[in-house]
């Protein structure tokens, strides 16, 4: 029996209109007392109008959403109270339902409750945070395909398949006097395993793709001190953010924006300049920038186009050489001195176009990429990049010809992480913290 859960589903703030959320099983005896309409014979999705009361106060009037379960978001019996948006009535209106016998519900409780009613899977569930959290039209165009199953067909291909080579080699080892039965050989398995994970790899590539366009990407601008890395920060951004000076050292710490990058968040870190200083703040800044430039998933390296590259430039090369980064020389409308390759900007003059476009080549992003359906964060492309794991091991194993119920140990493995991407193993553990990161009402 689940008990009946209350909560406000929609911001805490005085408006106009707001909906308080019920559900469980005696939600609709809890609200016919408090509601001048009986409730308990509904039979279907009904629409009432009428008033909150307690007793003979009335609290205020109201437009009631019955939902009966099944056939709700939840999959139990369901109520929607919408109210003139005052925090006073919100709260007597919960309250008076906590008086019933509701209480109030915890964080992602009725996505969570939906969940367990198979009403949606774990991908979905995690679509439903992503879309009421995204920050871009693109990153919510994405969470919108996930919560409409889109990458859930995408997954149980996979699912299906490797429980296919599973079964298959289950049989053999079973039934080994059956000469009718497909034989489960070293061929056969690597004949599924590549297949199992050239699916895999365009579900990773699509996901690191999505994920940036979902979470954004830190990008630390370095460079030796004037070289213009405020002024690209300022262009960037399309303010004065950062101070602009001819004196060296002026940005002493880190100076961070955001923007948003034709459907890509890019936040946006400005160092300070990396040199050799005997002066005291400035050397901390310094730390910090070198920190920065560590934590950072692109790197853009600033270098003066009017002047030679001197030690300094060549140390911060060095120092980003292996890193994801773009190397550009500011102030090209001055005398262009070129030594190694780079693109050539002028920040002052806000003439960085070519900088916005290699940033968008270098993440590996196109038009494509903001309409495929994907697996869009940690927790989901690990779990392929597990499965991927499990399935070279079984590769290998096979490759080796070890027992065939030895190489299926590492293929069961791989079958284990796609079910715990769908919640199909483990739900309590598994969705206990995803939905702890939901708000409260949904």
């Amino acid at each position: 029996m689940f008990e009946t859960i209350v909560a406000l589903a929609t911001p805490p703030l005085k408006s106009a209109l707001a909906i308080i959320r019920l559900s469980g099983d005696d939600c609709f005896d809890i609200v016919s007392p408090m509601f001048n309409k009986d409730l308990r014979e509904i039979t279907e999705k009904t629409i009432l109008y009428g008033a909150i009361v307690d007793g003979d106060e009335k609290i205020d009037q109201v437009v009631l959403l019955a939902y009966k379960g099944p056939r709700s978001f939840t999959g139990e019996d369901s109520v929607e109270i919408i109210c003139h948006g005052s925090m006073l009535i919100v709260n007597q209106i919960i309250s008076l339902a906590i008086k019933h016998g509701a209480r109030l519900a915890t964080h992602g409780e009725f996505s969570s409750r939906a969940f367990f009613h198979n009403k949606i899977d774990l991908i979905q569930a995690e679509s439903i945070n992503d879309v009421i959290n995204a920050t871009t039209q693109e990153s919510k165009k994405l969470s919108l395909l996930s919560l409409d199953g889109e990458v859930t067909k995408m997954v149980t291909p996979i699912r299906s398949k490797i429980a296919d080579i599973l079964s298959l080699i289950e049989v053999n080892i079973d039934f080994p006097e059956y000469e009718d039965i497909e034989i489960a050989n070293k061929e056969k398995v690597l004949e599924y395993v590549d297949l199992i994970n050239d699916k895999i790899n365009r579900l990773i590539s699509n996901g690191q793709k999505a994920k940036i366009i979902k979470d954004g990407i830190r990008v630390a601008i370095v460079g030796k001190p004037n070289v213009g890395k405020s002024s690209l920060l300022n262009a960037l951004i399309g303010e004065d953010k950062a101070i602009v000076t001819d004196i060296a050292g002026t940005t002493r710490d880190i100076v961070e924006g955001d923007i948003n990058l034709k459907g890509v968040v890019l936040h946006l870190l400005d160092t300070a300049g990396i040199r050799d200083s005997k002066d005291f703040v400035e050397s901390i800044g310094i730390d910090k920038a070198k920190e920065s430039i560590k934590k950072a998933e692109l790197v853009i390296v600033v270098l003066d186009a009017s002047k030679t590259l001197d030690a300094e430039d060549d140390a911060i090369l060095r120092i980003t050489e292996d890193l994801n980064r773009i190397i550009v020389y500011n102030k090209s409308d001055k005398k262009i001195i070129q030594e190694v390759n780079g693109l050539f900007i002028s920040a002052l003059k806000k003439d960085i176009s070519p900088l916005v476009d290699e940033i968008y080549r270098t993440l590996g992003l196109d038009d494509q990429a903001f309409k495929t359906p994907a697996l869009n964060n940690a927790r989901q492309i690990g779990l392929l990049e597990r499965a991927k794991e499990s399935l070279l091991i079984a590769k290998e194993d096979a490759l080796n010809d070890l027992p065939i119920d030895l190489v299926a140990v590492s293929i069961r493995d791989a079958y284990e992480a796609i079910l715990e991407i769908l919640g199909e193993v483990n739900q309590i553990d598994i969705s206990k913290e995803i939905f702890a990161r939901f708000c409260v009402g949904k």
